[in-house]
């Protein structure tokens, strides 16, 4: 689709973006080994076995909003029905925001259980609303990244589609993961839903991750999202580092602040049986993710690549709606060596550097990637 300068251009923007999910490096205000933080961790390890991985770029500092947001004042408005609230609630999770990636092992299963390095990453990121239809609310993450390197110098911007999450009221349908790449469309009934909203999250190629229904509960300063036990695929954090386990088995909640949000992960970490039932839980696994609204950060890169790309995402949106109404639908890890986001972050890039957006060529090259990792039934 691309001239060869656009397609080398697509290709080393690819690189670097593959580089980044397989690694999640992210940006932060600079930070040292000195300052890693090891205050819950398990004290009898042996030298700095516990140190944690995950990301140790350094970035320009970010200046973090302190005083309530208008998100958060919307929310806690008096006189709001239920459903509303909940709107204002999972509406309060756009904006600005400095984000922290943290997860640790805290129980083992198995005799000769030894805990995995705990975890640590960050991010600067927007989140904002795709659509709003009222009992449906889209919300589309996308990283932007700047480095300071050893001279103080400060490179980039990066940018990195995100994941995705689709918030459904009372959802009489969720395309649930049962493991081995396979998701299995279940219909729910009418008492099951009602008064829910379901959260379907997507990975940064729009293809499913995990589908949850949970309860919106508003307390005095106080508004959390907790879902039923939900299973998912290996994290990317995990995925590109081990492969003994084969499900992430636990509950998730959202809880708004004023200030941002926090995702609190309480999970399993399970390996399954030939016919994909639990066959042994290895570890017990929390997390807890920080969403911290910032200002200040130009974030302009992110507008840039989403104004060049919207219209082939939407492709991509589409073309997986249709997808998962099958009743089952089976996703490749790897075809070829390549994970499916490669050939759709080529696809982006492209566009990003240029190229005009042709909806016809779009449709068909998603549609003929998708046939090559996806087995609907």
């Amino acid at each position: 689709m691309a001239t060869s300068n656009a397609r080398t251009l697509s290709c080393a923007v690819v690189t670097a973006a593959a580089t980044f999910v397989a690694a999640t490096i992210a940006t932060s205000p600079a930070r040292s080994d000195e300052n890693l933080r090891y205050t819950f961790s398990w004290p009898f390890a042996k030298d700095d076995a516990m140190r944690p991985r995950g990301g140790t770029t350094s970035g320009p500092p970010v200046e973090v909003v302190e005083e309530p947001s208008e998100a958060w004042q919307a929310l806690t408005e008096p006189g709001l029905d239920a459903f509303e609230r909940d709107r204002r609630a999972i509406l309060a999770m756009a904006g600005e925001f400095r984000t922290t990636f943290d997860f640790i092992e805290t129980v083992g299963f198995t005799p000769d259980f030894e805990p995995s390095r705990p975890y640590q990453s960050w991010a600067t990121e927007v989140v904002f609303p795709l659509e709003d239809r009222g009992d449906f609310i889209s919300l589309q993450h996308v990283i932007v990244m700047r480095y300071v390197d050893e001279s103080g110098d400060v490179h980039g911007p990066v940018v990195q589609k995100h994941w995705r999450q689709d918030w459904q009221y009372e959802d009489p349908t969720i395309n649930v993961y049962a493991g081995h790449g396979r998701f299995d469309r279940v219909a729910l009934s009418e008492q099951d839903v009602r008064g829910t909203w379901s959260q379907t999250v997507y990975q940064v190629d729009d293809s499913p991750r995990y589908a949850a229904v949970g309860k919106w509960a508003h307390g005095a300063g106080y508004s959390a999202w907790t879902s039923d036990e939900t299973w998912r695929p290996l994290p990317r954090r995990e995925s590109t580092v081990r492969d003994d386990y084969d499900v992430l088995i636990g509950t998730n909640r959202h809880t708004i602040t004023p200030t941002g949000w926090v995702q609190e992960e309480d999970n399993l970490k399970v390996t399954l049986d030939a016919q994909g039932r639990p066959a042994q839980a290895l570890a017990r696994e929390i997390g807890l993710n920080r969403y911290e609204r910032i200002t200040g950060f130009d974030f302009s890169a992110a507008d840039g690549y989403w104004t060049r790309t919207a219209d082939f995402w939407s492709d991509v949106r589409e073309a997986w709606a249709e997808i998962l109404e099958h009743e089952t639908v089976l996703l490749k890890d790897e075809v070829d060596g390549q994970e499916l986001f490669v050939p759709m972050f080529e696809y982006a890039a492209a566009l990003d550097a240029g190229e005009p957006y042709d909806p016809q060529a779009s449709r068909r090259f998603v549609r003929a990637t998708l046939d090559r990792y996806v087995e609907p039934r």
